[in-house]
């Protein structure tokens, strides 16, 4: 019989660029399953060419659909750094996904809410009605945007904030499933 969590807890992952956000999400998500939790949402991944990031893909974690969200060769107005930002593969892909975990998850995730995705109302309204839902949350925050999103979020009182280190990444994990799953392992 899979576990149910406990009541509803929302996590904020924060931590510089490089400091292992993604990686250690994917850890809790791993984590999260292993215990028999559906997790739901969408996660940000690099794509790498010649050993290089050339740009991220958004992936939809219950169907494992993914499309290219920000890349290098992509020609928008929209840019972040040296990419060009795709803002229909977000409304698209990136708010269905939320959509989905509302409805089947147990816990949802949602990865990287940082510079790129803010510039979009439809994805922002997703986020705010994803924390509003009754559901565990994970979602990894960029640590120094001053977005208004970002700091709204940050200040909403049942939001734990949690930093990331390079000292921390492997006991991190099993403190946020702990939190969740309202146990130790």
């Amino acid at each position: 019989m899979p576990r149910r969590p406990a009541a509803p807890v929302k996590i904020g992952i924060t931590g510089l660029p490089g400091s292992g956000k993604t990686q250690t999400l994917l850890r809790i998500i791993q984590l999260l399953e292993e215990e028999g939790l559906k997790v739901g949402g969408m996660v940000t991944e690099p794509i790498i060419s010649k050993q290089r990031r050339v740009g991220f893909q958004i992936t939809n974690w219950i169907t494992k659909e993914h499309e290219v969200f920000a890349h290098e060769g992509l020609k928008s107005r929209i840019r972040s750094g040296r990419y060009g930002v795709n803002l229909a593969a977000l409304e698209g892909m990136g708010a269905s996904a939320l959509a989905q975990g509302r409805d089947e998850a147990d816990v949802v995730v949602i990865d990287e809410v940082g510079k790129m995705e803010v510039e979009s109302d439809v994805f922002t309204k997703s986020v705010m009605d994803t924390l509003d839902a009754k559901k565990s949350i994970i979602m990894t925050l960029h640590k120094k945007s001053r977005n208004p999103l970002l700091q709204d979020i940050r200040r909403r009182d049942e939001l734990r904030l949690l930093e990331v280190t390079p000292v921390n990444k492997n006991l991190l994990a099993f403190k946020v499933v702990h939190l969740i799953t309202g146990q130790a392992h």
